[in-house]
This record gives structure tokens, C-alpha cells and sequence, in this order.
């Protein structure tokens, strides 16, 4: 199984009758996960269904989710009332009028109110289930092509991390092989800040000086960090292979080799040890950085 990144875009659009719509799907980067949906105005249980379609599918990251639907201008409907009609045809027939009024016309009759009906053409059943059909099947595209995305960002960030781990790995070793950690280097370095004690201040008790002598030597002693430096790299490892949603897990890690490398800068007692501990915290910050990106 592979890793995916929280970050990928899609887009899916298309006509349904007499509707244009479009669905667009964007994720970044979250602790946990969250989606934002807006749908036009009565397409709210469409919405909610989308939103758990996106739950189930996307483990972590912020998916703000659009739907847009726009509809052409159609041609009303014309209707005329022929029973409103006659009964005013045969009103006026029945009237008797003064010499001043001229008889009724057809355009005076049709324009009272009633005889001529304008009625806005409504969507039957089969054109709205098709709508709704069409917008969830691009929905299930978008959603498709939004994990494809996210999966290919994914690889590439899988090879970023085990480059960085080859560091950590790398920079691990030459901290045990460092020189300046042999145990004659660490006498000498002992016994020279040891002999400088003693020519400033004769009086110092040599048996205290031995004591205090092993106390630093336990100190300056970094093997613990490289043990666990080792293993929180196998442990990171094992989880890129393992795939699927893994960022918290490997954000714990990469907090955990901040630590380790923090303590060996604090214990190094020689300058080419320092300089690999630096060179450690810098490959590890690398490695926390891209991390965030991993679902």
C-alpha cells in the first residue's frame, strides 16, 4: 500500500438537459480531517450524501467540496383559457350596447386577465432523476481522480522521506565512528581538563577529580541516542512500506528524532561531533517539514 499527500485538486463538469454543473474537490493540509461542502439551494440531502461519500474516502486533510449548477433560459409555455374566453364571447353577445362603445375584439378579450395563461416550464421526474444520476456519478469521477492525485504526490514524497532517513541513517553511523567518541580520545580530553584543574588548583582532591572525571565520561556517552536514532529509522521505514494513512505516525517520529539529535548536540564534547549533530537536526527538520504533508 502506498502514501498519499493531504493536497490534490479535481474538477468534473457536464450537461444534463437543459442544466450545466460542475463539481470541483480541493484538499490541504489538517491534523485531522474535515470537509466543507456548499450545494445550491435545494440540493441539501445531495450534499450530505457527498459528504459522507468523502468522509469514507479521504482519511485526513481538509476537502473543501463545490457543487454549481446553472440553468438555460427556457421558452414558457402560451396557454389560452378557451372556457374563460367563451364565457366572455357570449357575455358580451348577451349585452346590449350603447351606440357609443364599439363592439368587443379578439386582443380586448385575450387581454383580461385569466384568457391568456403564461406557465413557466417545469422539470418532470425522469429530467431531475437524471440530474441527480449525472451528479453523482461526476462526483464518484472527481472523487476518484482527487485520490489518484493525492497518491501520486504521495510517491513522490515516499522517496523524499527515505532519502531524508538514508541521512539521518547515514549521519547516525558517522556519529559512532567519530573519532573524538573512542575511549582513549575521551581520556585524553579527561585527563587534559583534569591536569588544568589541578596546575590552577593544587588543592583539588584527586579522588574527587576521578569521581567527577567518570561522571562526565558517563555524560558525553551518546550511545542510547544513536540505539534509538536506529531504530525510530527502521520503525519509519516499516511504515512507509506499510502505507495508508501514516502522517500522525510518522509526525510522532520525526518529534522523536528532533529529541535524539537535540541530546547529541548537548553531549558532544568535540567539534566534529557537534558538526554531525548539526547536520542532523538540519536533515531531520527536512524530515518533519515534508511530514506534514503525509495523510
Amino acid at each position: 500500500m502506498t502514501i498519499a499527500s493531504m493536497t490534490g485538486f479535481a474538477r468534473e463538469a457536464g450537461i444534463t438537459g437543459p442544466y450545466r454543473w460542475a463539481w470541483e474537490l480541493k484538499t490541504v493540509n489538517a491534523r485531522g480531517l474535515d470537509v466543507r461542502l456548499r450545494t445550491p439551494p435545494g440540493y441539501d440531502a445531495l450534499g450530505e450524501e457527498a459528504r459522507q461519500t468523502i468522509g469514507k474516502a479521504i482519511g485526513r486533510g481538509t476537502c473543501h467540496a463545490g457543487l454549481t449548477i446553472t440553468r438555460s433560459e427556457a421558452e414558457p409555455t402560451v396557454r389560452v383559457n378557451e372556457n374563460v374566453l367563451g364565457a366572455l364571447v357570449a357575455a358580451v353577445g348577451r349585452m346590449t350596447l350603447p351606440a357609443a362603445v364599439g363592439p368587443a375584439s379578439l386582443d380586448g378579450l385575450l387581454a383580461v386577465r385569466g384568457v391568456v395563461e403564461v406557465v413557466e416550464n417545469a422539470d418532470d421526474e425522469a429530467l431531475a432523476e437524471a440530474l441527480l444520476a449525472d451528479l453523482r456519478a461526476a462526483l464518484a469521477r472527481a472523487l476518484d481522480a482527487l485520490l489518484a492525485a493525492r497518491r501520486g504526490e504521495g510517491a513522490a514524497l515516499s522517496t523524499i522521506l527515505l532519502n531524508h532517513l538514508d541521512g539521518i541513517a547515514h549521519l547516525t553511523e558517522a556519529a559512532e565512528l567519530c573519532p573524538a567518541r573512542r575511549p582513549e580520545a575521551i581520556r585524553a580530553r579527561l585527563a587534559e581538563q583534569v591536569a588544568s584543574l589541578v596546575e590552577a588548583n593544587g588543592g583539588l582532591d584527586p579522588q574527587r577529580l576521578h569521581q567527577e572525571a567518570v561522571l562526565l565520561a558517563a555524560k558525553a556517552d551518546i550511545r542510547e541516542e544513536l540505539d534509538r536514532l536506529r531504530a525510530h529509522v527502521a520503525a519509519a521505514r516499516a511504515l512507509l512500506a506499510e502505507g495508508g494513512v501514516i502522517g500522525r505516525r510518522l509526525d510522532f517520529l520525526a518529534q522523536e528524532f528532533s529529541r535524539e539529535a537535540n541530546t547529541l548536540c548537548a553531549k558532544a564534547n568535540d567539534v566534529s561531533l557537534t558538526t554531525i549533530g548539526l547536520d542532523l537536526k538540519t536533515v531531520v527538520e527536512q524530515f518533519r517539514e515534508q511530514v506534514q504533508n503525509v495523510e
